[in-house]
């Protein structure tokens, strides 16, 4: 049961965090995380940090999901090197010591996270950025990061509208207010638990760095006071019933729980796991569904040659049906061609065998039928009258014997062509 679970399930890429553990390195991802993607119906897939994973990508597919979450500080040179220029050697090496455990660059972890981003944006795989995910996914798209909130807005904002965006001393319980905009999709998540008019959360958060000039292609979600974006999504890719999310959210609504409990601060805080893995489970059946559908037959330069000489012996006979018109003398050859390919079909019954030689006949002495027929004008206005004088049900059968005629051409030719390309292969 668990195999066939496994192989129906839509399958979501974690990248993990590397950590050191009794002098080893240890790869590991939040359990939050974990619990949320499983809880509503996905498989969780660990990416693990670990060097040249970033070119074997494609052994983790498919992939229906990215989940991106903590991590390191990304090394500034992805985005825009003269972000630091603003701030002083002292600066540079006070943030390195305030923040030790998250200013150490992580290239590997950038480069793995950084290409399934961009894999995401391509194929709209649905996103789903929390805190540093975030921030990679404003990256991938051509935004830029504060290097330090503190040195480069806390300082630059009056004193009323400063915020704490992270304290070491109090990682789960720490939190700070956000405006949500309105008609957002986390207004909706969160509309239960928004007053009127205020439109504030507590949130958690974690974080020294974040988005300071927002990709072009995403709307923002929500603002700390002192106007860090706190959320933001791509409203032209996000529909999770379709498939669709690609979003990125700065805080922490996974550890946004009680003291001593597993209950959420506000019931719109799992939500945005909830849809995200709707938006998954929606992408897994289409891409599924395009799976499905037969791929159409390649051929090479000869063979398309030859298919099309067939087709057109197909669309004269068809002409001749149809439109009653003569035909001249010059296209039997082209006649010729789709009924000897009629004839020389032998892998059908003997009654199906016996109804195609009867359609190749009737091609091949299509010409002469009609050069008798319709020697003039007057004989070709006799001709017209005539069918005019046919039954309902007469002119029913002829229908319904070049509609089964062109089905059964259909099937035979594709199994024709392709025992073509079995031949060319061995």
């Amino acid at each position: 049961m668990s195999t066939e679970l496994s192989n129906i399930l839509p399958r979501v890429l974690i990248v993990s965090r590397r950590t050191v553990r009794k002098n080893k390195f240890v790869d590991f991802v939040g359990e939050y995380h974990l619990d949320l993607i499983v809880s509503y119906g996905a498989v969780p897939v660990i990416v693990p940090r670990v060097t040249g994973v970033h070119m074997l990508l494609d052994s983790f597919e498919p992939i229906h999901g990215v989940l991106l979450c903590e991590g390191e500080d990304i090394d500034p040179s992805l985005y825009e090197e003269e972000e630091a220029s603003n701030l002083s050697p002292e600066e540079l090496e006070e943030i390195r010591r305030i923040h030790a455990s998250d200013t150490s660059i992580d290239k590997e972890k950038d480069t793995i996270e950084l290409r399934l981003a961009k894999l995401c944006l391509e194929r709209n795989i649905p996103y789903l950025g929390i805190c540093r995910g975030s921030q990679v996914l404003n990256v991938a798209c051509g935004g830029t990061l504060y290097l330090d909130i503190g040195k480069e807005l806390t300082n630059k904002v009056s004193e009323n509208q400063r915020v704490m965006h992270i304290d070491y001393d109090n990682y789960d319980g720490h939190r700070h207010v956000v405006k949500v905009v309105e008609n957002s999709p986390l207004s909706y998540w969160f509309k239960d638990s928004l007053e009127e008019g205020k439109m504030e959360l507590c949130v958690n958060s974690y974080h020294h760095q974040g988005v300071k000039r927002l990709a072009q292609r995403f709307v923002p979600m929500a603002f700390a006071p002192d106007g860090l974006v706190e959320g933001f999504y791509d409203p032209d890719a996000y529909n999770p019933e379709e498939g669709k999310f690609i979003m990125g959210l700065q805080f922490h609504p996974e550890r946004m729980r009680q003291t001593n409990s597993d209950e959420f601060d506000y019931p719109g805080c799992p939500f945005a796991y909830q849809e995200f893995v709707k938006a998954v489970v929606a992408y897994q059946k289409k891409l599924n569904s395009a799976r499905n559908v037969p791929k159409s037959l390649k051929l090479d330069q000869e063979m398309e040659k030859k298919r099309k000489i067939i087709v057109r012996s197909f669309s004269i006979a068809r002409n001749i049906y149809e439109g009653g018109h003569g035909i001249h003398q010059s296209k039997q050859s082209e006649l010729e061609v789709g009924a000897e390919f009629l004839e020389s079909n032998t892998a059908l019954t003997l009654e199906q065998e016996s109804r195609l030689k009867q359609m190749g006949a009737t091609v091949r002495n299509a010409s002469s039928y009609f050069d008798r027929l319709k020697l003039n004008e007057e004989r070709e206005a006799l001709a017209k009258k005539v069918m005019g004088k046919m039954s309902v049900e007469q002119l029913s059968d002829i229908m319904s014997f070049y509609h089964m005629m062109g089905q059964i051409c259909s099937e035979v030719l594709e199994r024709k062509l392709q025992g073509m390309v079995n031949e060319l292969a061995t």
